[in-house]
């Protein structure tokens, strides 16, 4: 690695830490906020049983139960995922192989 490129990822860990710690002038964040979504009416919607739901964009059972009685919360990916599926499932369905299937 040259001294130049060296400098520049050095650089850019120090504007990172400092960020970190509060030195605004230092970096960018860059936010998602992705909604939470309703589980149960996004399923309901497309008619689906909690089991087929869950096979069509491929997560347990478990988990479809546990996100509609509120004992978890979906997260990360999980939640992008069902923003899309709220907004336009048939684009996920069709991606993932499963509109000739439902």
């Amino acid at each position: 690695m040259s001294k130049k490129a060296y400098d520049k990822i050095m650089a850019g860990l120090e504007d990172a830490l400092a960020y970190a710690k509060g030195d605004a002038g230092r970096g960018i964040a860059h936010v998602v906020r992705v909604p939470v979504a309703d589980v149960k009416a996004a399923r309901r919607k497309l008619g689906m049983t909690q089991v087929i739901f869950a096979r069509s964009f491929g997560v347990s059972v478990d988990t479809v139960r546990n996100w509609e009685q509120g004992r978890r919360c979906p997260e990360g990916p999980a939640r992008v995922l069902l923003a899309v599926i709220e907004r336009n499932p048939n684009a996920v369905l069709e991606a993932v192989g499963a509109l000739a299937a439902h």
